[in-house]
């Protein structure tokens, strides 16, 4: 029995501790917002956060992610209210097919939590290797630039 933190909540797994994480979210927790793209980390489409960092699940064993944090798309969002980085998502009307959208936004949400103002530079070296085969790019971009925008404290000028 493998027990990891997921989403905030204790979960126990019986599988190998060989096992891709990515699997066990999808086929053991039924956690589908995670997707399998590639199979080689090469393609983004799996992205979860590990102790906050932004880590590929199709080739991560269930053995590493014992005794951490494990923070999947569905467990993004706070409260009830959507993380800035998915409401900017909706604002920027980024998806168009949508498959590698949970791992775009993932990668997104740990970039905006280590530098929250980042630049064009900072975002292309954050996203690269996040593969959209829609071509979003200029979408996702402006989706990252407007989350930290929302994000950024508010000055009282009394």
């Amino acid at each position: 029995m493998i027990e990891l933190n997921i989403n905030g909540k204790p979960q126990r797994i019986d599988a190998d501790p060989a096992m891709p994480l990515l699997w066990a979210i999808r086929e053991n927790m039924g956690l589908t917002g995670t997707k399998f793209g590639c199979g080689i980390a090469q393609c983004g489409a799996c992205t979860v956060h590990l102790d906050g960092a932004p880590i590929r699940s199709c080739t991560t064993p269930l053995s590493v992610a014992v005794g951490r944090t494990v923070t999947t798309i569905e467990g993004l969002a706070s409260d009830g209210a959507l993380h800035a980085v998915q409401q900017a998502w909706i604002e920027e009307q980024v998806p168009q097919c949508g498959y590698c959208q949970s791992g775009q936004i993932m990668a997104a949400a740990a970039l905006l939590a280590s530098n929250p103002a980042p630049n064009d530079a900072d975002i292309n070296a954050a996203m690269r290797g996040n593969i959209c085969r829609c071509g979003m790019y200029a979408r996702i971009r402006r989706a990252i630039k407007r989350a930290a925008k929302s994000s950024e404290p508010s000055v009282d000028h009394e």
